[in-house]
């Protein structure tokens, strides 16, 4: 093949436990991964070398150097076949950069089924999934889909049955968080607390709302530890959230490391309605509607 596309999904996290600071610098965590259908598409086209480009609305905050995580997925693929492998990526951008949603996760997974199917390797989708725990710990999800729980740093997951779609919006910030920010402060309000840090425990509600279907009880216990330390860095969220539950919004959270923030709908009809209340009213510039779970990587 001259050229091979892969779409890959947004995710949303609608458990995030944190455990204590771990003397590697990493927490432990219960993290339960949702894949939305909020895409990115990675191309890769036979090349010489390994190149990025990127379009769409994001590309302008997306490096195109070797800090891009689709470039370092591809050259570790190349490295595990033990060959000298090029690739020209091609990434169209619809998932919002550093917004807690895992875009630049789900570009190194396109690139790693992208460069697997060019490159004629056949690896199989463990290879992968050990490949991309090493670039990080949402790639591995971004790979699977659907939805999970990952243990360890995230990467570590079990998949979770769901029973039905789920009807999302999600109101997208001016600016990125970096992940490691939020991590930080986190650990600075924990410490300035003073209180005992609780081990990770996946909820058992939240299992039983995904299991069934239920969106009400799903939205009653969606919850993120990293919350407050991104409303520390952004409090300007705090009222996006609040507008959020006033329109109807089941529940309301910050995604991942933020700064988006997802409210779980009733029905699509109702997304639609909560998102245009949302940027009616001023309390986000943009707002989109969403459903999961989806499946991960996928060849188109």
């Amino acid at each position: 093949m001259s050229s091979v596309t892969v779409r890959v999904p947004a995710k949303v996290n609608v458990q995030l436990s944190v455990g204590p600071l771990r003397e590697d610098g990493f927490h432990d965590l219960v993290n339960v991964f949702h894949a939305v259908s909020i895409f990115d598409e990675v191309t890769a086209k036979e090349s010489e070398a390994i190149t990025v480009s990127v379009s769409g609305k994001w590309s302008g905050q997306v490096p195109v150097d070797d800090s891009n995580l689709a470039i370092r997925a591809a050259r570790a693929l190349a490295k595990h076949a033990g060959r000298g492998y090029g690739a020209d990526l091609l990434i169209q951008k619809d998932i919002p950069v550093a917004g807690g949603m895992a875009g630049g996760s789900a570009d190194a997974a396109g690139a790693l089924v992208a460069c697997n199917e060019l490159w004629g390797l056949g690896l199989p989708f463990e290879d992968l999934m050990e490949i991309g725990a090493d670039l990080g710990s949402d790639v591995p999800f971004s790979l699977l889909g659907g939805t999970a729980v990952g243990t360890g740093r995230g990467e570590q997951l079990s998949e979770l049955p769901t029973g039905g779609t789920f009807h999302w919006v999600f109101a997208l910030a001016d600016g990125g968080l970096s992940t490691a920010r939020v991590y930080a402060e986190c650990d600075r309000l924990r410490e300035a607390s003073a209180a005992e840090v609780p081990w990770p425990q996946l909820d058992d509600s939240l299992m039983e709302a995904l299991g069934t279907g239920d969106a009400y009880a799903l939205g009653a216990h969606l919850s993120n530890d990293l919350q407050e330390a991104a409303l520390s860095l952004r409090p300007e969220l705090a009222p996006t959230l609040e507008a959020g539950r006033q329109h109807g919004a089941l529940g309301a959270i910050v995604s991942g490391s933020g700064p988006t923030c997802a409210f779980l709908a009733i029905d699509a009809l109702h997304a639609r309605d909560l998102a245009r209340g949302l940027t009616t009213t001023g309390a986000a510039h943009t707002a989109v509607a969403a459903h999961g779970p989806v499946a991960g990587a996928t060849l188109l």
